[in-house]
């Protein structure tokens, strides 16, 4: 349950009403997703098997470049907040008593609000250009040239206990990227849809509703990551059904944390 409602004050912005919630609440968030995607599943489901083979097409496209392989694995992280748009899109229609809508009804609160989507759509492929060329300079600098010569990507070979340092980095360094990019993007793109917000004050918003719940926030990041591991270990044959869970779950998560208008 909701414990508590405050407004944030920021000098020079108008925020909307935050509120606090429980530590479990985002069990609840996907409860409410899994309900959502029940009652849109042709839709839902569809767009899971797009995102699927598109991810297999380009870890295909990789598999010859190690540092490209890894950045496409860990990348999924840091644009699945822009990429789940489309449940985003069908939750808010299914709220309203309406169907799912159609293939591009997502396109529908794009128009309303498109510099403010767009802008931040453009500092995520910053992000995820940054952390590409971050993943090969870890790449050059710390992996054997044993596999890096294999011609492909190896996930036994690169957990040996040869790539340990390695993997270490790897993993500190994207967990802290991807953290940023949860803060920032954890409410923001549903509110820029619901709303005409600016993207500065979207993601002030997703500041603040992250900095009020952190433990509720740090239970829905570990949720998202084991999904979406999961998700991935099963050749992104789970992520057909974990993305349009974990998205329409997101966009109950913006409607619990952010107040209506």
């Amino acid at each position: 349950m909701s414990t508590l409602s405050f407004k944030p004050e920021v000098s020079g912005m108008r925020l909307p009403i935050l509120r606090r919630v429980d530590a479990l609440r985002p069990l609840v968030w996907l409860r409410l997703g899994w309900r959502d995607l029940v009652r849109a599943w042709p839709l839902s489901l569809g767009y899971g098997v797009v995102f699927a083979l598109l991810g297999g097409l380009l870890l295909a496209w990789a598999r010859q470049s190690t540092h490209l392989t890894l950045t496409l694995l860990s990348g999924f992280l840091l644009l699945a907040p822009f990429l789940a748009i489309s449940f985003y899109a069908i939750s808010s229609r299914l709220e309203h008593g309406l169907d799912g809508g159609g293939p591009l009804q997502f396109l529908t609160p794009l128009r309303r609000n498109p510099t403010s989507i767009g802008l931040f759509a453009v500092l995520l492929a910053f992000i995820l250009s940054a952390w590409e060329r971050i993943s090969a300079l870890l790449v050059g600098l710390l992996l054997r040239n044993d596999l890096v010569a294999t011609g492909y990507f190896n996930l036994g070979l690169l957990f040996s206990a040869d790539h340990w340092a390695f993997v270490g980095v790897y993993l500190v360094l994207g967990a802290a990227l991807a953290a940023l990019v949860f803060a920032l993007a954890v409410v923001s793109l549903p509110m820029m849809m619901d709303r005409e917000v600016d993207t500065v004050t979207a993601i002030t918003t997703s500041l603040w509703a992250v900095a009020s719940n952190p433990l509720p926030m740090l239970v829905w990041a570990a949720v998202i990551f084991g999904l979406s591991l999961a998700g991935m270990l099963t050749a992104l044959f789970g992520m057909v059904l974990v993305f349009p869970l974990l998205g329409h779950a997101s966009w109950h998560a913006y409607r619990d944390l952010v107040q209506a208008d």
